[in-house]
């Protein structure tokens, strides 16, 4: 069976996120690989993000200081609707609630992952959802 790759060349991340810790390390691995990153610590400064960066993918937050993640992807999802697009996305949350879970995914997040983040999970789950995971 080949091994699998991932090049994150030219891909454009959403991370949203309150905490600046999780902002800079999803920053720092994304880019690490080559990928183009903003980050926003509200739902509001990531709507105002979008006006002018049209990111790949959003890998938000469900906890947030000014409106939750689940507003935050109704109104992403509005807006790349209207541009032609879908936006796959990921909620991070420090819940482990099953109710939480199926409220994520109901609510049009295409994964939910858990904090603590596990990297390499979620670099691979950002390039399934991306379509960029390679075989050599």
């Amino acid at each position: 069976m080949p091994d699998q790759s991932m090049s994150f060349q030219s891909l454009r991340l959403l991370v949203v996120d309150d905490d600046a810790d999780t902002r800079i390390l999803l920053t720092f691995l994304f880019e690490l690989e080559g990928a183009e990153v903003i980050a926003a610590a509200s739902a509001n400064e990531a709507l105002k993000i979008m006006s002018s960066f049209k990111p790949d993918i959003l890998i938000s937050d469900i906890c947030l200081p000014d409106e939750d993640g689940y507003s935050l992807l109704l109104k992403v999802k509005n807006l790349e609707a209207n541009r032609g697009r879908k936006i796959p996305a990921i909620a991070l949350t420090a819940s482990i609630l099953e109710n939480d879970r199926k409220r994520a995914l109901l609510a049009g997040y295409d994964i939910y992952q858990c904090k603590p983040i596990d990297l390499d999970e979620l670099t691979s789950m950002v390039a399934t959802l991306t379509g960029t995971e390679q075989y050599v």
